[in-house]
C-alpha cells in the first residue's frame, strides 16, 4: 500500500499517515460561513482537501474515506446582510449556499459526504456546552456561557504560544464577565430580530467555534484522522475547537492530524477591495476563466506556501489545459502514473504531480495522461466543454506546428517561417527544443481566431 506522508501543523512535523481505522478514514474541513460570495482564497482549502479526499479514496478505497464540511449559518455577518437586504436568514442563506455550491462544483470539486449546516445541530451543541459546564471547563455569566480556557493545560499548542502571547497577539473581546481575557463565548443572548432558540441558559444562540466540535464528533466520533482548512483559523478558531472537544469528550483525541493552507496573494499583494483586486470566484467564472484553469493555477502551488494568482499563470495554465484534452480527446484513461501518486503522497505535492502530466502530455502519452489528471481532478467530464474538440485551439497549432516541422524537414525554411511567423502573429509563444519539437503557450492578448482556416 503506498505510504502517505504529511505535515501535521499540530506536532509541526511530517509524519507518516497511519488511519485510525484502514476501512474507515475520516476528515473535517472548516467550511464556509454563508453571507456572501466565495472569494477565491476560500477556494484553496476545498481544492486541496478535493485532491487529498481523491488521494486518500485511491489508496484505501472508495467506499473508506468519509469526508465532512460544515456550513456556518448562523453567525452576526449574515444577520447585517438579512437586515440591510430586508429578507429571512433563511433565504441569505440558502441562496448563498446554492451559489456555494455552483461556483465549488465549476472548479472541480467533489461534495463532502456531509455538509451539516449549523443551524441543524443547535440541540448538539447545547448538549456539549452542558457537558463542559458540569466538568468545570465552562460557567455562566450575564447570559453568557464562556469556556474557562485556564481548564485546560494545553491551550495554545496548536498555534504555539502562550496564553500571554495570544492576548498580547490578538484582539480579544473584553467584557467584565471573564473570569480569563482569552475565555472564549460558548453561548449568547439574542434580543429581538436576532435568531436564538431555547436553552438552559436562555434564549440564544451558539459561539462560532462550538459548532465544529458537536458537529465533527456527531458524524466522525470523538477520535478522527484529519481537521484541516486555512491557516488563519489555526488560532483562535482551531486552538478553541480542540480545547472544548477534548474536554467534553476526553476518552477521545480529537483531530490526530492537521492541515493548514497558507494564504493567497494577487499579483503578489494580499488581495483586498481597497487595491482593486478582490475578486471572488464567480467573478472570474463569469469573465470566461474556465474553473479547471482556476484549479490547475490554485493546485501549481504547495498548500503550504503562499499562492500567487497572476493573469501569467491563468494564460499558462489555459494553454496546457487545452493540450491535454487535445491529446486525450476520445481516449479512455489507462493506468494512473505512479509518479503522479508518489508526489501526492509527499505531503499533497501537487505542483510535483502536475510536472509529471506535463511530462506524460509531452511524451504523448493520452492514456495514462488522462487517468493521472483525473486523480487531480482534471479532465473530468463534470468540468463542463469549455474546449471545442473539433475547432481546438490546440489541434489547430499542433497541426501547424506538425506542418513547419515537414517543411523544416523538406529544407522549405521560407514556408517553416511562415508558419512561425503566423502562429506568432496569433499570440502564440513558441519554444524549440534542443532536441527538436517544439513547446508553446497562448500568450497574453492572443488572436486566436488568426490561425483558422
Amino acid at each position: 500500500m503506498t505510504q502517505i506522508t504529511l505535515h501535521n501543523s499540530k506536532t509541526r512535523t511530517r509524519e507518516v499517515f497511519v488511519p485510525l481505522n484502514p476501512a474507515d478514514v475520516r476528515l473535517y474541513l472548516c467550511g464556509p460561513t454563508v453571507y456572501d460570495r466565495a472569494h477565491l482564497g476560500n477556494a484553496r482549502p476545498v481544492l486541496v482537501f478535493d485532491v487529498l479526499v481523491s488521494l486518500l479514496r485511491h489508496v484505501y478505497g472508495d467506499g473508506a474515506v468519509t469526508y465532512a464540511r460544515n456550513f456556518t449559518d448562523v453567525d452576526d455577518k449574515i444577520n447585517d446582510r438579512a437586515a440591510a437586504t430586508g429578507r429571512s436568514i433563511r433565504d441569505v442563506t440558502d441562496e448563498t449556499i446554492a451559489w456555494y455550491h455552483a461556483d465549488m462544483d465549476a472548479l472541480g470539486a467533489a461534495r463532502p459526504d456531509f455538509e451539516p449546516r449549523a443551524t441543524d445541530w443547535i440541540p448538539a451543541m447545547v448538549e456539549m456546552i452542558a457537558a463542559l459546564i458540569e466538568r468545570g471547563n465552562a460557567y455562566e455569566a450575564e447570559g453568557h456561557v464562556l469556556f474557562a480556557v485556564d481548564s485546560y493545560d494545553d491551550y495554545g499548542a496548536l498555534s504555539g504560544r502562550s496564553v500571554e502571547d495570544m492576548i498580547a497577539g490578538a484582539r480579544v473581546e473584553i467584557a467584565p464577565f471573564k473570569r480569563n481575557p482569552m475565555d472564549f463565548v460558548l453561548w449568547k443572548p439574542s434580543v429581538l430580530g436576532q435568531p436564538g432558540w431555547e436553552s438552559p441558559w436562555g434564549f440564544g444562540r451558539p459561539g462560532w467555534h462550538i459548532e465544529c466540535s458537536a458537529m465533527s464528533y456527531g458524524l466522525l466520533g470523538a477520535s478522527f484522522d484529519i481537521h484541516g482548512g486555512g491557516i488563519d483559523l489555526q488560532f483562535p478558531h482551531h486552538e478553541n475547537e480542540i480545547a472544548q472537544s477534548c474536554c467534553a469528550h476526553p476518552e477521545g483525541s480529537f483531530a490526530r492530524y492537521w492541515l493548514h493552507n497558507e494564504m493567497l496573494l494577487v499579483d503578489g499583494r494580499k488581495m483586498s477591495k481597497s487595491l482593486g483586486n478582490f475578486f471572488t470566484v464567480r467573478d472570474l467564472l463569469d469573465q470566461g476563466v474556465p474553473g479547471e484553469v482556476i484549479r490547475l493555477v490554485m493546485l501549481g502551488t504547495h498548500y503550504s506556501r503562499t499562492m500567487d494568482w497572476t493573469d501569467d499563470k491563468r494564460i499558462e495554465a489555459e494553454g496546457a489545459l487545452r493540450r491535454w484534452h487535445a491529446l486525450t480527446d476520445g481516449v479512455e484513461a489507462g493506468a494512473i502514473d505512479p509518479d503522479v501518486v508518489t508526489a501526492l503522497a509527499d505531503n499533497l505535492n501537487t505542483a510535483g504531480a502536475i510536472a509529471v502530466l506535463h511530462r506524460l502530455a509531452a511524451a504523448g502519452e493520452a492514456a495514462t495522461l488522462r487517468a493521472s489528471a483525473q486523480l487531480l481532478g482534471f479532465l473530468q467530464p463534470e468540468m463542463g466543454v469549455w474546449v471545442d474538440a473539433a475547432d481546438d485551439v490546440a489541434q489547430r497549432v499542433e497541426s501547424l506546428l506538425a506542418q513547419r516541422l515537414d517543411a523544416k524537414a523538406a529544407r522549405d525554411f521560407a514556408a517553416a517561417d511562415a508558419i512561425r511567423d503566423r502562429l506568432v502573429a496569433a499570440g502564440i509563444v513558441l519554444k524549440d527544443k534542443p532536441g527538436g519539437g517544439t513547446d508553446w503557450e497562448i500568450g497574453a492578448g492572443a488572436a486566436l481566431d488568426m490561425l483558422k482556416g
